[in-house]
C-alpha cells in the first residue's frame, strides 16, 4: 500500500482554448493533474471513458459552449452514478446574481466570474478538492 496520496484530477471544460490553457496552467502549477473538453458532450464522454480508479476529482466548467452548455453538462453529471460525482467550479463571464443561482441551482459546487485570479481559482479549487496545503499557499498568495 502506498502512501503517496494519488495525484488529484481536474476536468477543465471550456469551448475557448486560451482560456483552457490559462486554466490549466494556473492549476497544474498548483500540482494537479489536468485534462479538458472542448464542451459539455465531449466533457461527458471523458467522463464516461475515465479509469475507474482515477476519477475525476473536480469539473472547472464555463457555462456558455456550443452543443451543451455547462448547466447543461452539471445537470446530466449529477444524474450519473456516485463514482463521476465530484465537487464542480463553475467559471463564467456571466457576472449576474441570477448566473450563479442557476449554476448552482444545476449542482455546481461553486461560482466564479472570469477571468478568474489565480490566487481564487487555486483557492476555490483547493478548499472543493480538501487540499489543506494549496489551500493555505492559495490563500497567502491572496492576501499578499
Amino acid at each position: 500500500m502506498s502512501l503517496t496520496p494519488k495525484p488529484r484530477r481536474i476536468l477543465v471544460v471550456d469551448d475557448a482554448a486560451t482560456v483552457r490553457m490559462y486554466h490549466r496552467k494556473i492549476l497544474g502549477d498548483a500540482g494537479w493533474h489536468t485534462d479538458e473538453a472542448i464542451n459539455g458532450v465531449e466533457a461527458l464522454e471523458r467522463v464516461h471513458l475515465q479509469d475507474v480508479t482515477q476519477p475525476f476529482d473536480l469539473y472547472v466548467v464555463d457555462i456558455n459552449m456550443p452543443r451543451m452548455d455547462g448547466y447543461s453538462f452539471v445537470r446530466e453529471l449529477r444524474k450519473l452514478d456516485p463514482r463521476h460525482q465530484a465537487p464542480v467550479l463553475m467559471v463564467s463571464t456571466e457576472a449576474r446574481r441570477q448566473d450563479a443561482s442557476s449554476a448552482f441551482d444545476a449542482g455546481a459546487n461553486c461560482y466564479l466570474v472570469k477571468p478568474a485570479r489565480p490566487a481564487e481559482l487555486v483557492l476555490s479549487a483547493a478548499l472543493l478538492l480538501g487540499d489543506r496545503p494549496a489551500a493555505r499557499i492559495a490563500a497567502e498568495g491572496a492576501s499578499a
